[in-house]
């Protein structure tokens, strides 16, 4: 046997090796075992076509190619559900909108042999060259009809993930998609020659092996690289509208039909496979070369070097950032366009940036082009900001020695061998920091010139002065609501003194149906639950209405602490675990601070609900004393503490009303107090309250 014949279970082997290696993919979902099961499915198609090439008898062979081409079907369909969720934020609704497509990859071919039971293909023997030629009847027709359709959506899928990605996450999964994009395009190769001709010979099923080798290699390549890692993109259905594999599909086989015109005409088609095999290989090479980033960089680097043109059009730079964060409502969505816009235009795959909180301190991570948000496992540091450079915003973070240059070098991360020094842009507006965006792995590690620099800065300014003109446009917000939240609350207040006065008077009359036992165990009931809960409401909202005012006093936390838990009653199967060290005292009001203690105490019982556990502790180190609420409930999602915790009117709560944690926080921090909170949906919650030992 020669190389010729042994390339099909060379393929086959590789294909195995690989569906081995999709199995120990490290996301365990259905876009894992759909490759794996295809690469398996590949492999067996292989060892079918290299059984195919080598099999004398014509019967047998026609059993062969009928089973085969009924396989292809069933790959098809794997492989398109596949494309549909391999690196899918949405993947399950990218199924559900996917899945009727994928059946009918399945059904019409089965109808179609249901409908044309004739023999699917036919073997004979071209005497002049003694080559075998595979003529298709009409179901195989159509099974390569569909299967050439279903090859072109794969494609189409996969080329919407791969544009919906950007920067770091693009170029992890390029060559995992090139490969793929390698494979199918020889499949639309050879069933376009089935479709044109009712047939072709049978070794042409050999361009198939060759391109599952060369994509084998390209995978291969992608393992090595990251594993096969995934990341969540959310495709963009415009993207179909613009769609490079239909107007390549499409310009191939609108050149396969002209040249299968010209050959029915001339009567000689003796190379028309091999031309359409070029026109394919030809297409195939300009789809690598056009999303290779370092041939663009070179382009780049050469019209600006031979042409002595400046290397950035400001106007459409400059366009594209204001069409793309125009529509930007909070920081989130803001630093994500312009990280994307800062990858795109200076080629640099990981573009993290860092936004700054004043009050706590601390860097968090806001956009980031080099990873997935799964993989984010910290996304905040704490922080002291550098004093405002006044000279320079953009600099190499290299060539600045000192410790904030340190660690804003380490949280850039890096992925690319040869990527260059990371920059670090400042975003600063006025005298305000407000973050810092780090590029790291530029494409060949190109240097950036003086021009990018002052690009980059402009660039910076502005997102700094977006971001400062969203987070005053917040505090606006935020005063309306409460100014709104004021007047609410007047017409609250006085529409639950009206609901009291009615109980009142029904506690009055009373006395009347005393003697009816159900009627007065009913009604004693209600009165008592509704007055706590109105004196509560009450309460609650005139201390928000009306200015906070304390009434300072020397107060032992512990003994507060101490009362609210006798007051506090948890229910039988709730466990209540208390710690409490000696406290130093403190001057505070003591019932305001009750209410705090109060509000915190009945919260975690709320959350733990019939079971569970909590945990009190109290303690004193530097300066400060310390409150800690721990419970096991049902946890807060990061979104809700980070955007309605201490909002008033936002609550978890069915029949709470959200006043609680808000005039909570307004309490503790008029103790000159901080009040920390950590949180996670489905493990519980830990509330810390601090106040220091000495008031100014």
């Amino acid at each position: 046997m020669n190389l010729e014949s042994n390339l099909p279970f060379i393929a086959a082997g590789f294909s195995f090796l690989l569906a081995v290696a999709g199995i120990l993919w490290k996301r365990n979902n259905l876009a894992r075992w759909c490759f794996a099961l295809g690469m398996a499915g590949f492999a067996a198609d292989a060892l079918l076509s290299g059984t195919a090439l080598s099999e004398p008898d014509i019967g047998s062979l026609e059993r062969l190619r009928d089973f085969g081409l009924g396989f292809k079907t069933v790959l098809t369909a794997i492989w398109l559900c596949f494309s549909t969720v391999y690196s899918r934020g949405d993947a399950g609704q990218s199924l559900r909108r996917w899945r009727l497509l994928i059946a009918l990859v399945v059904a019409v071919p089965l109808a179609s042999v249901i409908l044309f039971p004739d023999s699917l293909v036919e073997a004979r023997t071209i005497s002049d060259t003694g080559d075998v030629w595979l003529r298709f009847g009409t179901a195989a027709k159509i099974i390569n009809g569909t299967v050439l359709v279903g090859t072109i959506l794969i494609l189409m899928n996969l080329e919407r993930t791969f544009r919906a990605a950007v920067g770091n996450m693009q170029w992890r999964i390029k060559f995992l998609i090139l490969g793929l994009a390698v494979i199918f395009g020889a499949r639309i190769y050879t069933h376009s020659q089935a479709l044109v001709f009712s047939g072709h010979e049978n070794g042409l099923t050999q361009v198939e092996t060759v391109a599952l080798l060369i994509g084998c290699v390209l995978m291969t390549i992608a393992y090595f690289r990251r594993g096969f890692s995934e990341i969540d993109v959310y495709p963009s259905r415009a993207v179909l509208h613009t769609s490079i594999t239909v107007l390549l599909a499409g310009g191939y086989l609108f050149v396969i039909g002209v040249l299968a015109q010209l050959v029915s005409r001339s009567g000689s088609g003796g190379g028309f496979q091999l031309e359409a095999f070029l026109v394919l290989l030809g297409i195939a090479l300009l789809a690598v070369l056009l999303l290779s980033e370092r041939l663009r960089q070179r382009t780049r680097n050469f019209v600006s070097r031979h042409f002595q043109r400046p290397s950035y059009d400001f106007r459409q730079v400059w366009t594209r950032f204001t069409q793309s964060t125009g529509n930007a409502l909070d920081d989130e969505s803001l630093c994500a366009a312009s990280a994307a816009l800062i990858s795109q235009t200076f080629n640099v795959l990981g573009v993290n940036i860092w936004l700054f909180d004043d009050e706590k301190q601390q860097l968090t991570l806001a956009a980031s082009t080099a990873r997935a948000q799964r993989e984010t496992a910290e996304t905040s540091r704490e922080f002291i900001p550098p004093p405002l450079l006044k000279t320079q915003r953009v600099f190499d973070l290299t060539t600045v020695k000192e410790d904030w240059a340190t660690m804003l070098r380490d949280v850039s991360g890096t992925y690319v061998h040869g990527g260059g020094n990371p920059i670090c842009v400042l975003l600063i507006a006025g005298e305000r920091w407000l973050g810092a965006a780090i590029l790291s792995d530029r494409v060949n590690g190109a240097t950036y010139t003086l021009e990018e620099f002052e690009l980059l800065e402009c660039i910076g300014d502005q997102i700094a002065s977006n971001l400062l003109n969203l987070r005053l446009a917040r505090k606006i917000m935020l005063g309306k609501e409460l100014e709104a939240f004021q007047s609410i609350s007047a017409f609250f207040v006085h529409d639950l003194k009206n609901t009291a006065s009615t109980l009142n008077l029904m506690l009055q009359n009373f006395p009347i149906h005393y003697d009816e036992p159900e009627f007065r165990a009913d009604a004693l009931r209600g009165i008592g639950e509704t007055t706590k809960r109105i004196n509560q409401i009450i309460e609650r909202l005139s201390a928000v209405r009306n200015r906070l005012e304390l009434k300072p006093e020397e107060l032992d936390l512990n003994a507060i602490v101490d009362q609210e838990l006798q007051a506090v009653n948890a229910s039988a199967g709730v466990s209540v675990e208390k710690q409490l060290t000696p406290l130093p005292k403190v001057q505070g009001d003591a019932q305001q601070l009750r209410s705090v203690v109060t509000n915190l105490l009945i919260n975690a019982r709320d959350a733990v609900g019939e079971s569970g556990r909590i945990r009190v502790e109290t303690e004193a180190r530097n300066g400060w004393i310390t409150l800690l609420v721990v419970d096991d409930g049902c946890g807060m999602s990061p979104e809700f503490v980070r955007d309605s915790l201490f909002r008033p009117f936002k609550t978890t709560k069915k029949k709470g009303l959200g006043i609680g944690m808000f005039q909570t926080k307004a309490i503790v921090e008029a103790h000159h107090g901080r009040l920390r909170v950590q949180s996670e949906a489905g493990k519980g919650t830990a509330f810390q309250m601090a106040l220091p030992v000495s008031t100014r």
